[in-house]
């Protein structure tokens, strides 16, 4: 146990050396939560590997069927970010609607649990280039509202968390083909 939690403030700790990572306000209605990297690669290559291989970087830790295999983004207005569950089953975890090809994409609703529950939300991810061949500066903005029992304050910080794992698991894919983060030694 004690290894475990040892590894998870590394990876916490690397989480935010990697990433500029905010719950930049929090209420008992919602809270907004933005994270910001660069990735070392072209704006349109980070692009397609952000849109069309989510089932390469997403963490299959945060996926209904436990296989991050079964995702997909459907980048059109009223598009599907959706998880394939077999026998014509599935989920809607997000529905596209704004799609700016290789500048932004903007989604709608409650990602992972906040989809069981009285809320909304609106994630934006924003691509755009950083200074002169350093890459391409990427933020994901989630706002999200409505109704929980005992308020949306108190789990601001672990959405945030995931959020910032996702957009690092994404850095690390498009930097090293592979999303899986390591241990630090």
């Amino acid at each position: 146990m004690r290894n475990t939690l040892g590894f998870a403030l590394i990876a916490f700790l690397f989480v935010f050396k990697t990433a500029a990572a905010d719950v930049v306000d929090a209420e008992a209605g919602g809270f907004t939560s933005v994270n910001e990297t660069t990735i070392d690669a072209p704006r349109d290559e980070v692009w397609q590997s952000a849109i069309t291989e989510i089932s390469q970087w997403w963490s299959s830790d945060h996926t209904v069927s436990g296989e991050a295999s079964r995702l997909r983004i459907d980048a059109r207005p009223q598009g599907c970010f959706c998880e394939d569950l077999g026998e014509s089953a599935g989920v809607v975890h997000m529905t596209v609607t704004t799609h700016s090809p290789t500048a932004m994409l903007r989604l709608t609703g409650g990602l992972g649990p906040l989809g069981l529950m009285g809320v909304d939300g609106n994630m934006t991810w924003e691509f755009s280039d950083a200074n002169p061949d350093a890459g391409t500066r990427v933020r994901f903005t989630y706002a999200v509202g409505g109704y929980r029992p005992g308020g949306l304050d108190s789990i601001a910080g672990p959405v945030d968390n995931v959020i910032a794992e996702a957009l690092l698991r994404l850095k690390t894919y498009v930097e090293t083909g592979d999303a899986e983060l390591t241990r630090i030694e």
